[in-house]
């Protein structure tokens, strides 16, 4: 079982919480380029506002500075399993004998065909909210950026909150709805200072919190990140590539600009009570997934 599968390391939990702290150390190095791109003239420029000058930034450049600290997390990650807690990546990656690239595969092509095909639809229906972006060029860029950047971002967020902190509050509350609800709670709280939030209000967080639940029971019901995985690079990936707005996180050179007002609570009731419900039974289908309340749920 994936939780259990930490037990007999005998790492306390302030391990993981040192090892969380030494991640993050590495993400701050990651982002030296960046500082350096946003002082002196660029800073000045902007009236001293950091967040102006990133957006002043190429597009493509600026997606390259912001996932660079996540591929110099990654290595502090790697560096943290193998020496702090003396474990296998794999461990905290799957309980099977090895990761399985065919569920990966998978998750993403379900929720990247179903997101072009939402993306797509909404355009047809509401071509007035949207702002036709395509440059050939620049984004031929951004897709060679997307496709190398964005899954490592993604991957060091699953393996962080999914695989070594779940495992890690496995092991100090010896259940599973504590770690499932912990998790995504902090992984929800983490993206308080994303645009979104500042556009939509923090009314927001119920969707972040609510993905990271919806990636969590994932994770426990199928005993393995790979689901997770697939999911998350698929929705940041597509996103990337298909729609941008100003407000976003990602200012890319999308196909599409969304110009449209955003809906906050019509965002939160598709994507929380209808489009994750239908991902977990069609997983559940296909995995053959039994017992939920023990996977969820039970002390072990």
């Amino acid at each position: 079982m994936f939780l259990e599968q930490a037990v007999p390391y005998k790492n306390p939990f302030w391990t993981y919480l040192l090892g969380s702290f030494v991640i993050i150390i590495f993400t701050f190095i990651g982002q030296l380029p960046l500082t350096f791109f946003l002082t002196g003239d660029a800073l000045a420029a902007s009236g001293g506002d950091p967040m102006l000058a990133l957006r002043n930034l190429d597009k493509n450049l600026q997606l390259f500075l912001l996932m660079i600290p996540f591929a110099i997390g990654f290595l502090g990650l790697l560096l943290v399993v193998k020496k702090l807690n003396e474990r296998s990546l794999l461990s905290i990656s799957s309980s099977r004998k090895a990761l399985d690239w065919q569920r990966i595969l998978f998750a993403f092509m379900v929720w990247g065909g179903a997101s072009i095909v939402l993306i797509f639809s909404d355009y047809m229906i509401s071509p007035e909210s949207y702002q036709w972006n395509f440059d050939l060029k620049a984004f031929a860029l951004l897709f060679l950026i997307g496709v190398v950047l964005i899954p490592i971002q993604t991957s060091l967020e699953e393996y962080i909150f999914r695989g070594y902190l779940m495992q890690g509050f496995g092991t100090l509350f010896r259940n599973r709805w504590a770690p499932l609800l912990m998790t995504s709670l902090v992984f929800g709280s983490l993206h308080i200072f994303n645009p979104e939030v500042e556009k939509l209000g923090y009314g927001l967080l119920v969707y972040y919190i609510g993905t990271g639940l919806f990636l969590g029971v994932l994770t426990l019901m199928d005993q393995g990140i790979e689901l997770a995985l697939g999911f998350h690079a698929a929705n940041n990936l597509l996103t990337a590539l298909l729609v941008t707005s100003s407000w976003t996180a990602f200012q890319t050179e999308s196909i599409l600009i969304d110009v449209s007002e955003p809906y906050l609570w019509g965002e939160i009731i598709i994507s929380l009570l209808f489009l994750y419900p239908l991902f977990l039974v069609l997983m559940s289908r296909k995995y053959q997934w039994s017992n939920w309340k023990k996977n969820l749920i039970d002390r072990f």
